[in-house]
């Protein structure tokens, strides 16, 4: 399996399908590259590379004690685009990978990037506070860390409901999609899953949207009951010059992974990475 190896020696694995323009995918928490694994074949099928890592401490790549932080997260995604020499990048992130790839452009800039997309994603910050009033409470978090540490399994089954939402009326979500999801999960080290709780709730992404420069599309569903869209995208889309948002009424948090939201997700993705 292709992996590289980070500064401090961490081995990130990755998948590389296809030739041409590469699309860079960054995946959501508590998953790894295989939820992205439709859109990437998708992207592949219609002429562009398409590129997708485990995030240190998921999936396949390593599970180091430190560095389970945006800074990290993004310093990974630099050297995997700098090891592979990608150039003329769309980068593709949901939820924590949104601010993955918004901390990166921050970071690093945008020399090797033509594109980006924000799904579901977590700019500029989830947690409430004075300045943020739109924001979750802190308790709410404090719940999910509280869970990863006692019965994460059990935690990830219940999780992967409103994830979907397969918990509102008339919702159409197989217990399959559900069983992946918890068993992605459960791929996540224990100390990686709990760090990263802090990671996307508590880090201020404001001025690294403010870094953006190139056409970006945001994407959010109405009814994501995991990242609140009054917090998320509409506040980065009047941040980010260039932005355009796109509104998917009814549609859950992972809404790139059920039906009727999944298609539309797929049909924008490749149309805006072909505009």
């Amino acid at each position: 399996m292709p992996f590289i190896t980070t500064q401090d020696r961490t081995p990130i694995f990755y998948k590389d399908w296809g030739t041409g323009q590469p699309v860079v995918f960054s995946h959501g928490w508590p998953l790894n590259a295989d939820a992205w694994d439709p859109q990437a074949r998708l992207m592949a099928e219609n002429g562009f590379r398409s590129i997708a890592h485990d995030r240190r401490g998921h999936g396949r790549s390593g599970q180091p004690w430190n560095g389970n932080d945006l800074d990290t997260y993004a310093d990974d995604l630099a050297a995997l685009i700098e090891e592979l020499d990608l150039r003329d990048i769309i980068l593709v992130g949901h939820s924590t990978g949104g601010g993955e790839v918004t901390r990166y452009i921050g970071r690093h800039g945008t020399g090797r990037v033509a594109k980006a997309v924000l799904l579901g994603a977590i700019p500029p910050m989830m947690l409430k506070t004075e300045a943020n009033p739109e924001g979750l409470p802190r308790e709410v978090f404090d719940g999910i860390r509280k869970g990863v540490a006692t019965d994460r399994s059990q935690f990830y089954q219940e999780l992967s409901e409103a994830f979907y939402g397969a918990n509102r009326p008339g919702a159409d979500v197989s217990r399959g999609t559900r069983d992946a999801f918890w068993q992605w999960s459960l791929q996540v080290g224990i100390k990686g899953a709990y760090d990263c709780v802090k990671a996307f709730s508590e880090t201020d992404l404001t001025e690294d949207l403010k870094a953006f420069d190139i056409p970006t599309l945001i994407v959010h569903g109405s009814d994501d009951q995991i990242v609140p869209i009054v917090a998320s995208a509409e506040k980065s889309s009047e941040i980010v010059k260039d932005a355009t948002l796109k509104v998917y009424e009814g549609a859950p948090h992972g809404l790139s992974m059920v039906a009727p939201f999944k298609d539309v997700f797929d049909a924008d993705l490749l149309a805006f990475a072909r505009a």
